[in-house]
């Protein structure tokens, strides 16, 4: 049997690069007093305001404790507020603050120099496959 080589392994890999890209963008983010975690869920609600917790959840595949402990704080950081849901009054609604709206365009900014960064030895054409490719790779671990 064939030893196992890490550094030619897609699991060590993505996992290197996700800590790698996680740990960037963190430093580029925190002067704005966001986390990589509250970075996740303001992509969602800049897409589309008024998600539930479980909206949120599910959609970044995340457990409800951690989902309900990063709603906690961007409350408290002022970047949401919750409100009632118009159809179920058990259920609450996740709304931007004004503050929350004035970070979208300069984190979105930090996210993509953090991805030029990254994909910055690799032609229009490499980047494009790269994307592809792992893009495949997530959708076969999903099924």
């Amino acid at each position: 049997m064939k030893d196992f080589d890490t550094s030619r392994s897609a699991a060590d890999l993505a996992n290197h690069q996700a800590r790698l890209f996680a740990q960037a963008l963190a430093e580029r983010i925190k002067p704005m007093g966001l986390a990589p975690a509250q970075f996740k869920c303001l992509l969602e609600l800049w897409r589309e305001e008024g998600l539930t917790q479980r909206d949120l959840m599910q959609r970044l595949n995340v457990e409800q404790a951690t989902m309900a402990n990063t709603l906690k704080r961007m409350e408290r950081d002022g970047l949401i507020e919750r409100r009632a849901h118009e159809g179920d009054a058990r259920t609450r609604t996740i709304h931007l603050t004004g503050r929350a709206r004035d970070l979208q365009g300069p984190a979105q900014a930090e996210a993509h120099a953090v991805n030029a960064r990254a994909t910055a030895g690799m032609s229009a054409q490499e980047r494009s496959l790269y994307l592809d490719l792992m893009a495949r790779a997530v959708e076969a671990l999903r099924r």
